[in-house]
């Protein structure tokens, strides 16, 4: 029998679990000239998970998880791979438990996401750039060691945690049309599309990717998962998306409940971060911008309506790329 998808009552009891670790964001009104505000006849408003502890939404995922660890497996310590957030998420949710946390980070990642990972007192073992190196690496951990794995996004727990994001959306925002969220591995926008649809049937949700690291829209579009090389997906700009493939659990729940996946170009997501922070003066990362720069550039592939919300999933930027990406143009 196949597995249910995770229940709204989950994600309820996932928001009070993590309440006194993960903020409840605020949505910000975003004024785009031509688009939203100045008279238009839509409203636009940012989910501003840059402000999260952590700078990004990871925090939900891998707090739901870690709190439900027993004693035993806290005691055990816990192991993760990842590009930077999800290391930062699972880095302070363990401190939290006073777990160790050991994290398999690629040599790509940037030095802003490992630097804060280490402030909070997790252990880094660096690998190669692709995905499958970051989780061979961490399985030999876990058969050395016998660490519990937090999984950045195919887990039932970890889409229950990011699925907060999008209760919070609709608690905030009952009348939205469209919802858009980010998607590589598939944690964000399969949690939220989860929430959203079990609480606002009528609301439309869809996911946003890089053109460079499209593997999800592609599966999205053929029924079935597919994969990228790591030499495809590492081109883009969004660090934060370049999981060569989504996952199992994400899928199953990204195709009962999203709409569309369209992707965006890497010109198109730099706009978008100029334009999020002229705008509401939130500061974005490249991978929190790619569900702005679709509402900005896609018009056309989106459905109609007067409000809208686009997820800013992080703001975990390098200064140096900040200032080079905000003068350019």
């Amino acid at each position: 029998m196949e597995k249910p998808l995770v229940s709204i009552e989950e994600i309820r009891a996932a928001a009070a679990r993590i309440a006194h670790i993960a903020v409840n964001t605020p949505l910000v009104r975003a004024e785009f000239p031509g688009l939203s505000g100045h008279g238009q006849p839509r409203e636009i408003y940012l989910k501003a998970e840059s402000l999260q502890p952590i700078g990004a939404f990871k925090i939900r995922g891998a707090a739901n998880k870690i709190l439900q660890l027993t004693p035993g497996e806290i005691a055990r310590g816990v192991i993760t791979y990842s590009s930077g957030n999800h290391a930062q998420g699972v880095a302070y949710a363990a401190r939290e438990v006073g777990a160790r946390a050991v994290i398999v980070m690629p040599s790509n990642a940037p030095e802003i996401k490992r630097a804060a990972t280490l402030a909070m007192g997790a252990e880094i073992v660096t690998v190669g750039p692709a995905s499958s190196d970051r989780l061979a690496k961490s399985d030999e951990l876990v058969r050395q060691h016998g660490y519990v794995v937090i999984p950045p996004y195919d887990d039932d727990q970890i889409i229950a945690g990011q699925a907060t994001c999008g209760l919070e959306i609709i608690e905030s925002l009952p009348a939205v049309d469209l919802v858009l969220a980010p998607v590589s591995g598939g944690g964000l926008l399969s949690g939220i599309a989860t929430a959203v649809k079990q609480l606002s049937p009528q609301t439309k949700v869809y996911g946003v990717e890089p053109e460079l690291a499209g593997d999800t829209a592609e599966s999205f579009r053929t029924g079935s998962i597919v994969t990228w090389g790591t030499e495809l997906t590492s081109r883009t700009i969004a660090d934060g998306l370049r999981t060569q493939s989504v996952g199992v659990r994400n899928f199953a729940h990204i195709q009962a409940y999203v709409d569309g996946i369209i992707t965006v170009t890497e010109s198109e997501i730099r706009a978008a971060m100029r334009a999020i922070v002229a705008a509401t003066h939130l500061v974005p990362e490249p991978s929190g911008a790619v569900a702005t720069a679709a509402l900005l550039f896609h018009a056309d592939k989106l459905p109609a309506y007067k409000t809208a919300v686009a997820v800013v999933s992080g703001g975990n930027v390098d200064p140096a790329q900040l200032a080079q990406i905000l003068t350019e143009g």
